[in-house]
Protein backbone atom coordinates (compact mmCIF):
# COMPACT_ATOMS: atom_id res chain seq x y z
CA UNK A 1 0.00 0.00 0.00
CA UNK A 2 2.95 2.52 0.88
CA UNK A 3 4.61 1.68 -2.74
CA UNK A 4 1.22 1.70 -4.58
CA UNK A 5 1.20 5.08 -6.33
CA UNK A 6 -2.66 3.93 -7.55
CA UNK A 7 -5.33 5.59 -5.59
CA UNK A 8 -7.54 2.79 -6.52
CA UNK A 9 -5.66 0.11 -5.60
CA UNK A 10 -4.24 1.84 -2.38
CA UNK A 11 -7.68 2.59 -0.90
CA UNK A 12 -8.74 -1.02 -1.61
CA UNK A 13 -5.83 -2.66 0.40
CA UNK A 14 -7.02 0.04 2.91
CA UNK A 15 -10.36 -1.18 2.64
CA UNK A 16 -9.49 -4.93 2.57
CA UNK A 17 -7.12 -4.47 5.70
CA UNK A 18 -10.08 -2.84 7.75
CA UNK A 19 -12.95 -5.12 6.87
CA UNK A 20 -10.50 -8.20 8.00
CA UNK A 21 -9.86 -6.24 11.38
CA UNK A 22 -13.65 -5.05 12.14
CA UNK A 23 -14.83 -8.98 10.40
CA UNK A 24 -13.02 -10.23 13.54
CA UNK A 25 -13.94 -8.18 16.46
CA UNK A 26 -17.30 -8.76 15.37
CA UNK A 27 -16.98 -12.42 14.72
CA UNK A 28 -15.45 -12.72 18.35
CA UNK A 29 -17.10 -10.01 20.33
CA UNK A 30 -20.38 -9.59 18.85
CA UNK A 31 -21.52 -12.79 16.70
CA UNK A 32 -23.02 -14.45 20.43
CA UNK A 33 -25.26 -10.39 21.04
CA UNK A 34 -26.35 -10.76 17.16
CA UNK A 35 -27.58 -14.36 17.41
CA UNK A 36 -29.45 -13.46 20.57
CA UNK A 37 -31.29 -10.42 19.09
CA UNK A 38 -31.87 -12.66 15.38
CA UNK A 39 -33.83 -15.20 18.25
CA UNK A 40 -35.59 -12.95 19.74
CA UNK A 41 -36.70 -11.84 16.88
CA UNK A 42 -37.47 -14.66 15.10
CA UNK A 43 -39.45 -15.92 18.65
CA UNK A 44 -41.83 -12.60 18.04
CA UNK A 45 -42.70 -14.33 14.73
CA UNK A 46 -42.88 -18.00 15.24
CA UNK A 47 -39.54 -18.84 13.53
CA UNK A 48 -37.12 -21.65 14.57
CA UNK A 49 -34.25 -20.18 16.48
CA UNK A 50 -30.53 -20.12 14.92
CA UNK A 51 -28.37 -22.85 17.31
CA UNK A 52 -25.40 -21.09 17.85
CA UNK A 53 -22.33 -22.26 19.69
CA UNK A 54 -21.22 -19.17 22.16
CA UNK A 55 -17.62 -17.65 21.40
CA UNK A 56 -15.10 -17.34 23.94
CA UNK A 57 -13.68 -13.38 24.00
CA UNK A 58 -10.26 -13.01 22.95
CA UNK A 59 -8.25 -10.92 26.13
CA UNK A 60 -7.34 -7.60 24.54
CA UNK A 61 -9.21 -7.77 21.28
CA UNK A 62 -11.08 -4.38 21.52
CA UNK A 63 -7.64 -2.62 22.13
CA UNK A 64 -5.02 -4.77 19.55
CA UNK A 65 -7.97 -4.27 16.78
CA UNK A 66 -8.15 -0.44 16.96
CA UNK A 67 -4.17 -0.21 17.10
CA UNK A 68 -3.67 -2.33 14.37
CA UNK A 69 -6.48 0.18 12.56
CA UNK A 70 -4.44 3.32 13.58
CA UNK A 71 -1.43 1.70 12.25
CA UNK A 72 -3.45 1.13 8.40
CA UNK A 73 -4.41 4.62 8.26
CA UNK A 74 -1.72 6.12 9.40
CA UNK A 75 0.64 3.68 6.93
CA UNK A 76 -2.44 4.84 4.31
CA UNK A 77 -2.59 8.86 4.78
CA UNK A 78 1.52 8.28 4.54
CA UNK A 79 1.87 9.91 7.79
CA UNK A 80 4.72 7.49 8.99
CA UNK A 81 6.85 4.41 6.51
CA UNK A 82 5.62 1.02 7.47
CA UNK A 83 7.75 -0.61 9.77
CA UNK A 84 10.20 -2.70 7.95
CA UNK A 85 10.56 -5.86 10.34
CA UNK A 86 7.49 -7.85 10.87
CA UNK A 87 8.82 -8.68 14.52
CA UNK A 88 8.87 -4.65 14.82
CA UNK A 89 4.73 -4.75 13.58
CA UNK A 90 4.60 -7.65 16.45
CA UNK A 91 6.08 -5.67 18.96
CA UNK A 92 3.91 -2.92 18.28
CA UNK A 93 0.98 -4.50 18.32
CA UNK A 94 1.63 -6.90 21.54
CA UNK A 95 3.28 -4.98 23.31
CA UNK A 96 2.50 -6.26 26.49
CA UNK A 97 1.89 -3.34 29.28
CA UNK A 98 -0.58 -1.94 27.54
CA UNK A 99 -1.70 -5.16 24.94
CA UNK A 100 -4.91 -6.22 27.38
CA UNK A 101 -6.70 -2.90 28.50
CA UNK A 102 -4.52 -0.18 26.86
CA UNK A 103 -3.64 2.44 26.81
CA UNK A 104 -4.72 2.57 23.22
CA UNK A 105 -1.52 3.76 21.28
CA UNK A 106 -2.09 5.10 17.56
CA UNK A 107 1.32 4.19 15.98
CA UNK A 108 2.37 7.56 14.69
CA UNK A 109 3.00 7.93 19.21
CA UNK A 110 5.69 5.35 19.36
CA UNK A 111 6.44 4.67 15.89
CA UNK A 112 10.41 6.52 16.74
CA UNK A 113 10.65 4.19 19.79
CA UNK A 114 10.04 0.81 18.08
CA UNK A 115 13.06 0.35 16.94
CA UNK A 116 15.37 2.54 19.03
CA UNK A 117 14.81 3.84 22.97
CA UNK A 118 18.32 4.10 23.48
CA UNK A 119 17.37 7.92 24.39
CA UNK A 120 14.55 6.98 26.74
CA UNK A 121 16.84 3.76 28.83
CA UNK A 122 18.09 5.94 31.46
CA UNK A 123 18.15 5.43 35.51
CA UNK A 124 15.56 8.04 35.97
CA UNK A 125 12.92 6.84 33.96
CA UNK A 126 13.54 3.09 35.32
CA UNK A 127 12.80 4.73 38.68
CA UNK A 128 9.83 7.01 37.83
CA UNK A 129 8.59 4.08 36.02
CA UNK A 130 8.96 1.84 39.17
CA UNK A 131 7.46 4.94 41.45
CA UNK A 132 4.07 4.59 38.93
CA UNK A 133 3.96 1.00 38.54
CA UNK A 134 3.46 1.07 42.47
CA UNK A 135 1.18 4.02 42.60
CA UNK A 136 -1.29 2.11 39.81
CA UNK A 137 -0.72 -1.32 41.97
CA UNK A 138 -1.91 0.24 45.30
CA UNK A 139 -4.66 2.06 43.38
CA UNK A 140 -6.05 -1.44 42.10
CA UNK A 141 -5.10 -3.15 45.28
CA UNK A 142 -5.49 -1.04 48.31
CA UNK A 143 -8.69 1.09 46.97
CA UNK A 144 -10.76 -0.22 43.62
CA UNK A 145 -10.93 -4.35 44.97
CA UNK A 146 -12.37 -2.88 48.54
CA UNK A 147 -14.91 -0.44 46.37
CA UNK A 148 -15.40 -3.41 43.90
CA UNK A 149 -16.27 -5.86 46.97
CA UNK A 150 -18.83 -3.73 48.38
CA UNK A 151 -20.34 -2.84 44.73
CA UNK A 152 -20.40 -6.51 43.98
CA UNK A 153 -22.17 -7.27 47.37
CA UNK A 154 -24.71 -4.54 46.71
CA UNK A 155 -25.38 -5.47 42.88
CA UNK A 156 -25.95 -8.82 44.23
CA UNK A 157 -28.82 -7.73 46.23
CA UNK A 158 -32.86 -7.94 44.83
CA UNK A 159 -32.73 -4.29 43.32
CA UNK A 160 -36.82 -3.55 44.49
CA UNK A 161 -35.81 -4.47 48.21
CA UNK A 162 -33.20 -1.66 48.54
CA UNK A 163 -33.42 1.36 50.10
CA UNK A 164 -31.79 4.30 48.64
CA UNK A 165 -28.90 4.57 51.02
CA UNK A 166 -27.73 1.36 49.88
CA UNK A 167 -28.26 2.24 46.38
CA UNK A 168 -26.33 5.41 46.11
CA UNK A 169 -23.81 3.96 48.54
CA UNK A 170 -23.40 1.10 45.95
CA UNK A 171 -23.16 2.64 43.34
CA UNK A 172 -20.53 5.04 44.77
CA UNK A 173 -18.22 2.21 45.57
CA UNK A 174 -18.76 1.49 41.99
CA UNK A 175 -18.36 5.05 40.30
CA UNK A 176 -14.46 5.06 42.31
CA UNK A 177 -13.79 1.33 41.79
CA UNK A 178 -14.25 1.67 37.78
CA UNK A 179 -12.09 5.07 38.30
CA UNK A 180 -9.13 3.83 40.27
CA UNK A 181 -9.24 -0.20 38.68
CA UNK A 182 -8.96 1.32 35.42
CA UNK A 183 -6.29 4.16 36.01
CA UNK A 184 -4.42 2.36 38.47
CA UNK A 185 -4.06 -0.47 35.19
CA UNK A 186 -3.38 3.07 32.90
CA UNK A 187 -0.76 3.74 35.79
CA UNK A 188 1.14 -0.05 35.69
CA UNK A 189 1.59 -0.01 32.08
CA UNK A 190 3.10 3.57 31.33
CA UNK A 191 4.97 2.50 34.56
CA UNK A 192 6.17 -0.96 33.22
CA UNK A 193 6.67 0.62 29.26
CA UNK A 194 8.99 3.67 31.00
CA UNK A 195 11.33 0.76 32.60
CA UNK A 196 11.55 -0.59 29.40
CA UNK A 197 12.10 2.86 27.60
CA UNK A 198 8.77 3.37 26.11
CA UNK A 199 7.05 6.54 26.63
CA UNK A 200 3.16 5.32 26.49
CA UNK A 201 0.68 8.44 26.61
CA UNK A 202 -1.36 9.39 29.56
CA UNK A 203 -5.14 7.48 29.48
CA UNK A 204 -6.54 9.36 32.35
CA UNK A 205 -6.67 13.23 33.87
CA UNK A 206 -8.67 13.51 37.14
CA UNK A 207 -12.17 13.14 35.39
CA UNK A 208 -14.53 13.43 38.19
CA UNK A 209 -13.56 16.99 38.50
CA UNK A 210 -14.64 17.90 35.02
CA UNK A 211 -17.15 20.49 35.25
CA UNK A 212 -19.08 18.88 32.30
CA UNK A 213 -19.66 15.84 29.87
CA UNK A 214 -17.40 17.56 27.05
CA UNK A 215 -14.45 17.91 29.59
CA UNK A 216 -15.11 14.54 31.17
CA UNK A 217 -14.73 12.46 27.93
CA UNK A 218 -11.18 14.86 27.13
CA UNK A 219 -10.10 13.33 31.31
CA UNK A 220 -11.48 10.03 31.19
CA UNK A 221 -9.93 7.41 28.95
CA UNK A 222 -7.89 9.95 26.89
CA UNK A 223 -6.68 7.29 24.56
CA UNK A 224 -9.84 5.79 23.45
CA UNK A 225 -12.15 9.23 23.15
CA UNK A 226 -8.78 10.63 20.75
CA UNK A 227 -8.68 7.39 18.49
CA UNK A 228 -12.90 7.78 18.44
CA UNK A 229 -12.37 11.41 17.55
CA UNK A 230 -9.59 11.07 14.85
CA UNK A 231 -11.17 7.95 12.98
CA UNK A 232 -15.24 8.26 13.37
CA UNK A 233 -16.31 11.37 14.93
CA UNK A 234 -14.00 13.67 12.45
CA UNK A 235 -14.73 11.73 9.37
CA UNK A 236 -18.56 11.41 9.80
CA UNK A 237 -18.60 15.41 10.44
CA UNK A 238 -16.55 15.94 7.79
CA UNK A 239 -18.71 13.69 5.05
CA UNK A 240 -21.80 14.74 6.42
CA UNK A 241 -21.08 18.87 5.94
CA UNK A 242 -20.07 18.56 2.61
CA UNK A 243 -23.93 17.23 1.74
CA UNK A 244 -25.05 19.27 4.35
CA UNK A 245 -26.08 23.10 2.86
CA UNK A 246 -25.39 26.12 5.43
CA UNK A 247 -28.50 26.69 6.59
CA UNK A 248 -30.90 26.16 9.58
CA UNK A 249 -33.27 23.46 9.62
CA UNK A 250 -36.00 23.63 12.15
CA UNK A 251 -34.04 26.50 13.80
CA UNK A 252 -31.07 24.93 14.26
CA UNK A 253 -28.02 25.68 12.57
CA UNK A 254 -26.21 23.30 10.21
CA UNK A 255 -23.10 23.22 12.50
CA UNK A 256 -25.40 21.56 14.84
CA UNK A 257 -26.56 19.15 13.31
CA UNK A 258 -23.43 17.91 12.24
CA UNK A 259 -22.24 17.87 15.70
CA UNK A 260 -25.36 15.61 16.50
CA UNK A 261 -25.37 13.15 13.84
CA UNK A 262 -21.54 12.50 14.15
CA UNK A 263 -21.75 12.72 17.86
CA UNK A 264 -24.65 10.45 18.27
CA UNK A 265 -23.10 7.51 15.90
CA UNK A 266 -19.41 8.09 17.59
CA UNK A 267 -21.47 7.21 21.50
CA UNK A 268 -23.35 4.45 19.95
CA UNK A 269 -19.92 3.11 18.57
CA UNK A 270 -18.00 3.89 21.72
CA UNK A 271 -20.84 1.84 23.91
CA UNK A 272 -20.44 -1.04 21.79
CA UNK A 273 -16.84 -1.03 21.41
CA UNK A 274 -17.40 -1.63 25.73
CA UNK A 275 -19.09 -4.84 25.40
CA UNK A 276 -21.60 -6.42 23.26
CA UNK A 277 -24.90 -5.69 24.86
CA UNK A 278 -28.11 -2.82 24.59
CA UNK A 279 -27.13 -1.26 28.20
CA UNK A 280 -23.58 -0.55 26.66
CA UNK A 281 -25.19 1.04 23.92
CA UNK A 282 -27.13 2.86 25.75
CA UNK A 283 -24.30 4.03 27.88
CA UNK A 284 -23.00 5.42 24.95
CA UNK A 285 -26.34 6.96 23.79
CA UNK A 286 -26.56 8.10 26.72
CA UNK A 287 -23.12 10.29 26.69
CA UNK A 288 -23.85 11.50 23.45
CA UNK A 289 -27.13 12.91 23.95
CA UNK A 290 -25.32 14.74 27.01
CA UNK A 291 -22.68 16.29 24.58
CA UNK A 292 -25.72 17.56 22.27
CA UNK A 293 -27.42 19.41 24.91
CA UNK A 294 -24.40 20.88 26.24
CA UNK A 295 -23.84 21.93 22.31
CA UNK A 296 -27.10 23.73 22.38
CA UNK A 297 -27.32 25.04 25.39
CA UNK A 298 -26.21 22.91 28.73
CA UNK A 299 -22.98 24.75 28.90
CA UNK A 300 -23.95 28.24 29.06
CA UNK A 301 -26.40 26.95 32.18
CA UNK A 302 -22.85 25.16 33.65
CA UNK A 303 -21.38 28.70 33.07
CA UNK A 304 -24.04 30.47 34.80
CA UNK A 305 -23.90 27.77 38.08
CA UNK A 306 -20.15 28.50 38.61
CA UNK A 307 -17.39 25.39 39.13
CA UNK A 308 -18.59 23.80 42.21
CA UNK A 309 -22.27 23.03 41.61
CA UNK A 310 -21.36 22.25 37.51
CA UNK A 311 -18.29 20.25 38.70
CA UNK A 312 -21.12 18.43 41.28
CA UNK A 313 -24.01 18.28 38.64
CA UNK A 314 -21.15 16.47 35.85
CA UNK A 315 -20.43 13.70 39.12
CA UNK A 316 -23.98 13.19 39.57
CA UNK A 317 -24.57 12.44 35.93
CA UNK A 318 -21.28 10.41 35.57
CA UNK A 319 -22.62 8.15 38.41
CA UNK A 320 -26.15 7.33 36.90
CA UNK A 321 -24.28 6.81 34.36
CA UNK A 322 -22.00 4.08 35.85
CA UNK A 323 -25.65 2.40 36.20
CA UNK A 324 -26.03 1.68 32.74
CA UNK A 325 -22.62 0.38 32.27
CA UNK A 326 -22.72 -1.43 35.61
CA UNK A 327 -26.25 -3.84 35.10
CA UNK A 328 -26.14 -5.97 32.12
CA UNK A 329 -30.08 -6.01 31.92
CA UNK A 330 -31.82 -2.93 31.44
CA UNK A 331 -35.09 -3.40 33.20
CA UNK A 332 -32.63 -3.90 36.02
CA UNK A 333 -31.03 -0.32 35.48
CA UNK A 334 -33.74 1.56 35.67
CA UNK A 335 -35.48 -0.29 38.61
CA UNK A 336 -32.25 0.86 40.62
CA UNK A 337 -32.13 4.40 39.24
CA UNK A 338 -35.69 4.68 40.45
CA UNK A 339 -34.28 2.88 44.15
CA UNK A 340 -31.65 5.51 43.93
CA UNK A 341 -34.43 8.56 43.72
CA UNK A 342 -36.73 6.66 46.26
CA UNK A 343 -35.17 8.96 48.56
CA UNK A 344 -36.04 5.96 51.08
CA UNK A 345 -32.84 6.57 53.38
CA UNK A 346 -33.31 3.40 55.92
CA UNK A 347 -30.19 1.56 57.19
CA UNK A 348 -30.47 -1.72 55.46
CA UNK A 349 -27.03 -2.49 54.63
CA UNK A 350 -23.98 -2.45 56.79
CA UNK A 351 -21.06 -1.11 55.20
CA UNK A 352 -17.65 -2.45 57.94
CA UNK A 353 -15.16 0.79 58.71
CA UNK A 354 -12.22 -0.75 55.99
CA UNK A 355 -14.46 0.16 53.35
CA UNK A 356 -15.58 3.29 54.65
CA UNK A 357 -12.44 4.73 55.38
CA UNK A 358 -11.35 3.79 51.92
CA UNK A 359 -14.44 5.66 50.57
CA UNK A 360 -13.03 8.53 52.21
CA UNK A 361 -9.72 7.82 50.67
CA UNK A 362 -11.02 7.48 47.44
CA UNK A 363 -12.90 10.89 47.00
CA UNK A 364 -9.87 12.19 48.78
CA UNK A 365 -7.71 11.35 45.49
CA UNK A 366 -10.06 11.44 42.72
CA UNK A 367 -10.49 15.08 43.84
CA UNK A 368 -7.34 15.47 44.74
CA UNK A 369 -6.49 18.05 42.02
CA UNK A 370 -9.76 19.98 42.14
CA UNK A 371 -7.66 22.63 43.60
CA UNK A 372 -4.18 24.61 42.05
CA UNK A 373 -2.53 23.53 45.35
CA UNK A 374 -3.26 19.60 44.26
CA UNK A 375 -2.75 19.99 40.71
CA UNK A 376 1.42 21.11 41.35
CA UNK A 377 1.64 18.30 44.29
CA UNK A 378 0.23 15.86 41.10
CA UNK A 379 2.78 17.19 38.79
CA UNK A 380 5.26 16.67 40.94
CA UNK A 381 4.64 12.92 41.54
CA UNK A 382 3.93 12.33 37.61
CA UNK A 383 6.36 14.56 36.29
CA UNK A 384 10.00 13.93 35.35
CA UNK A 385 12.11 16.13 37.13
CA UNK A 386 13.13 14.73 40.32
CA UNK A 387 15.37 16.51 42.89
CA UNK A 388 17.82 13.76 45.13
CA UNK A 389 15.18 14.88 48.11
CA UNK A 390 11.91 13.70 46.08
CA UNK A 391 13.71 10.43 44.47
CA UNK A 392 14.25 9.36 48.55
CA UNK A 393 10.98 10.45 49.48
CA UNK A 394 9.24 8.81 46.66
CA UNK A 395 11.55 5.60 47.21
CA UNK A 396 10.32 5.17 50.65
CA UNK A 397 6.46 5.76 49.66
CA UNK A 398 6.72 3.30 46.99
CA UNK A 399 8.10 0.69 49.23
CA UNK A 400 5.87 1.20 51.38
CA UNK A 401 2.53 0.90 48.97
CA UNK A 402 4.47 -2.08 47.57
CA UNK A 403 4.68 -3.86 50.95
CA UNK A 404 0.73 -2.94 51.45
CA UNK A 405 0.02 -3.92 47.81
CA UNK A 406 1.20 -7.56 48.32
CA UNK A 407 -0.01 -7.94 51.91
CA UNK A 408 -3.21 -7.36 50.61
CA UNK A 409 -3.41 -9.31 47.25
CA UNK A 410 -1.62 -12.78 49.12
CA UNK A 411 -4.44 -12.08 52.05
CA UNK A 412 -7.45 -11.82 49.07
CA UNK A 413 -8.72 -13.79 46.06
CA UNK A 414 -8.33 -13.47 42.27
CA UNK A 415 -9.52 -9.60 41.53
CA UNK A 416 -8.71 -9.29 37.82
CA UNK A 417 -8.72 -5.52 35.98
CA UNK A 418 -12.58 -4.54 35.27
CA UNK A 419 -10.93 -3.41 31.44
CA UNK A 420 -10.05 -6.93 30.65
CA UNK A 421 -13.33 -8.07 29.70
CA UNK A 422 -13.01 -5.55 26.64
Amino acid sequence: MDKSKNDLQRKLILALSISINLGLLFYFKYSNFFIENVNAISSVFGINSIHWTKLILPLGISFFTFETITYVVDVYRRTLKPLKNFWDYQLYIILFPKLIAGPIIRYHEISDQITNREHNETIDNRLTGFFRFVLGLAKKVLIANVMGQVADEVFALNYNEISSYTAWIGILAYTFQIYFDFSGYSDMAIGIGKMLGFRFPENFDNPYISKNITEFWTRWHISLSKWLRIYIFLPLAFSFSRKLPKEKYIHIKSEQWIYMYAALITFFCCGLWHGASWSFVLWGLYYGVFLILEKIFLLKVYKKLGKFLSTVLTFLLVIIGWVFFRIEKLSDTFVFIKRMFAFEFKYDFYFNREFITILFIAIFFAFFAYSEKGKKIQLMIYGDNYSMKRYYFMSFVSLLLLILSVSSITGSGFNPFIYFRF
